[in-house]
């Protein structure tokens, strides 16, 4: 396990902290997608940046990169020896999504792009709600077509809060 995606269902699932910590064990820098794509403002970046600054860590012999983005997910998983995808329930996202926008009000996050101070709306809500499970049956399918072509890539699917504290520990040691 050197070259690592953690990717998860939703938004609030706990990527980011599940990336951290796994990082501070492993002592493998852990770089977030979403620094990468957010500019001060929520202004998207342009594709080519984005794609880029991921290559740049890509090149490196050991990373930890964090975050969905379906648009740049064939890039990062033909490279990666190991995805971690956590799927824990909507309620669950839904409620982290509130928490963490609660902790986080008039702040940015140091998982997020510089001057995106926390902010939720409606229309982040409905993102969450409308593909949950379209993602979920996406990644199942994914994950068979990537056993297919890569017999040797470990998938690692962790459904619960137990699991995830489970999997931590034992990596651990």
């Amino acid at each position: 396990m050197e070259r690592i995606m953690v990717i998860g269902v939703s938004a609030g699932v706990g990527k980011s902290t599940f990336a951290r910590r796994l990082g501070d064990h492993l002592n493998i820098e852990v770089y977030h997608l979403d620094t990468f794509y957010w500019r001060p403002g929520w202004v998207e970046a342009p594709l080519e940046a984005f794609i880029s600054a991921q290559k740049k860590v890509l090149s490196h012999d050991k990373w930890i990169m964090e975050g969905n983005y379906s648009n740049s997910f064939n890039l990062r998983s033909e490279l990666a020896d190991t995805i971690i995808y956590l799927e824990l329930p909507l309620r669950v996202c839904l409620y982290r999504v509130i928490k963490r926008w609660l902790s986080n009000i008039g702040k940015t996050r140091p998982d997020m792009g510089k001057g995106c101070n926390e902010k939720l709306d409606w229309q982040f809500i409905k993102f969450i709600m409308t593909t949950y499970f379209p993602r979920k049956k996406e990644m199942k399918a994914r994950f068979v077509d990537l056993q297919k072509s890569d017999p040797e890539k470990l998938i690692v699917i962790l459904k619960s809060k137990h699991e995830i504290e489970g999997y931590l520990l034992n990596v651990m040691g």
